[in-house]
């Protein structure tokens, strides 16, 4: 009589799932909680010893996603929030607690930092940039100065999917951005914006 546990042939279909579908984390049985939590503790204990990476309690952190942070460029995780797979991070990043990263968005806080609040939800393949580069023509791209007034995202705020956030660009609470739209300026609480730039569509 074989003693292999029947469930561990689905466990790495199952972390698979998880990695691309977060949510499903809070909703596990428990027979699967058990290893569902040792393996996020375990990863979790390693990525915070390897980057400055702060997470809170409860957490999903996808093992596929690229996380790094270094002195002075810290990440910050608040509780109960996630982090879906293919997402590329790079501090100074704060991110409050429940707050949702899906799968493939990269967020880079230059040197001014990214800050998401409470209960944001970025849809997959958000792309949000805290730095920008000069574009005079006297010098190449790469030569030119490169500046970074940071981001910030309010509570309750949900970006679609394909979201593009500039830097220096603040979006207020509550505020909901369109699929495949563009920001380049501020958002007005409580307020739907869409487009190539962004622009005001009605308010919630």
């Amino acid at each position: 009589m074989s003693t292999e546990d029947p469930l561990l042939k689905y466990r790495t279909q199952h972390q698979h799932r998880l990695n691309y579908m977060p949510w499903l984390y809070w909703r596990l049985k428990d027979k699967h909680r058990i290893w569902a939590e040792q393996w996020q503790q375990e990863y979790q204990a390693y990525l915070m010893q390897m980057e400055t990476v702060h997470i809170g309690k409860n957490c999903f952190i996808s093992p596929l996603a690229h996380i790094f942070a270094e002195p002075g460029r810290d990440i910050i995780i608040g509780d109960h929030s996630f982090i879906a797979a293919d997402c590329v991070l790079h501090g100074p990043l704060q991110i409050g607690d429940e707050v949702a990263i899906n799968h493939h968005c990269i967020l880079d806080g230059g040197r001014k930092g990214i800050m998401i609040h409470d209960q944001a939800r970025l849809a997959a393949y958000c792309a949000l940039y805290a730095f920008d580069h000069g574009m005079a023509l006297e010098s190449p791209i790469y030569q030119q100065a490169v500046r970074s007034q940071g981001i910030e995202v309010g509570r309750d705020v949900w970006l679609g999917a394909h979201v593009g956030i500039r830097d220096g660009v603040k979006i207020a609470d509550h505020a909901i951005v369109g699929m495949h739209s563009m920001v380049t300026h501020d958002v007005a609480a409580a307020t739907v914006v869409a487009g190539n730039p962004a622009v005001f569509k009605r308010h919630r």
